[in-house]
């Protein structure tokens, strides 16, 4: 009898590579990426968000109190050469002012006072009056009249000391009088008749009474 050959050992090898293939799909293997479960990545934490700074807010600073006005008064007071008298009224921050030599130099003036006391009044014939009020006593300044200047102090006055003026026609003519009364019952004053300067007579301080050309006439305290 003849042993089987090489190609019996080779076919029965083969049958069982098959078999051994059969048997390895049957029971299956998992593959690594079937058992492999991607994790989510984890969320990163939430930075809290910076509350804003709240501006610092300074209080404003409250504007500085203006001085008040100057109170309403009278002043009167003579030149510092005894030369002519000035007298001043003031009223709710106007001025008005009389500047006379009781002979023929004579300026009515206006204008406004400032509240330190100041004030720049001025007159139609080009004079003016530069003054200041001080502690509401008495005013220090200067007349500058027809290029000449004319430093002056006038105390406050109380009446019937003060500024007087009085208009009026007399027999036919227009009459402008001022008068200044100072403190001490001096009389200063000027009338002039038609465009014409001369001395005024005196006036009675208690009634505004004066008589001019034999005419009685009635002067009044002037405010501005």
């Amino acid at each position: 009898m003849k042993r089987p050959g090489p190609l019996l050992t080779l076919l029965a090898g083969l049958v069982l590579g098959l078999f051994m293939l059969t048997l390895n799909a049957t029971s299956g293997t998992k593959t690594a990426s079937s058992s492999y479960r991607e994790e989510s990545p984890s969320a990163s934490p939430k930075t809290p968000p910076t509350p804003s700074a709240t501006p610092s807010t300074s209080p404003t600073p409250s504007p500085s109190p203006s001085k008040p006005p100057v109170a309403n008064a009278n002043y009167a007071g003579r030149t510092d050469d005894d030369a002519a008298s000035v007298a001043v009224s003031v009223r709710d921050g106007k001025a008005v002012a009389y500047f006379c030599d009781g002979r023929y130099k004579e300026a009515w003036l206006r204008g406004r006072v400032n509240n330190d006391g100041s004030m720049k009044l001025t007159a139609p014939n080009g004079a003016v009056l530069d003054g200041k009020i001080e502690q509401g006593k008495k005013i220090r300044g200067s007349v500058k009249d027809e290029g000449r200047p004319y430093t002056f102090t006038a105390d406050k006055a109380v009446k019937p000391s003060g500024l007087w003026r009085a208009t009026a026609k007399v027999r036919g003519a227009k009459i402008d009088g001022g008068w200044i009364v100072l403190p001490n019952g001096r009389q200063t004053g000027i009338v002039t008749r038609d465009g014409k300067t001369a001395s005024a007579p005196r006036i009675d301080p208690e009634t505004g009474t004066v008589t001019v050309d034999g005419q009685q006439l009635t002067a009044q305290p002037v405010t501005p």
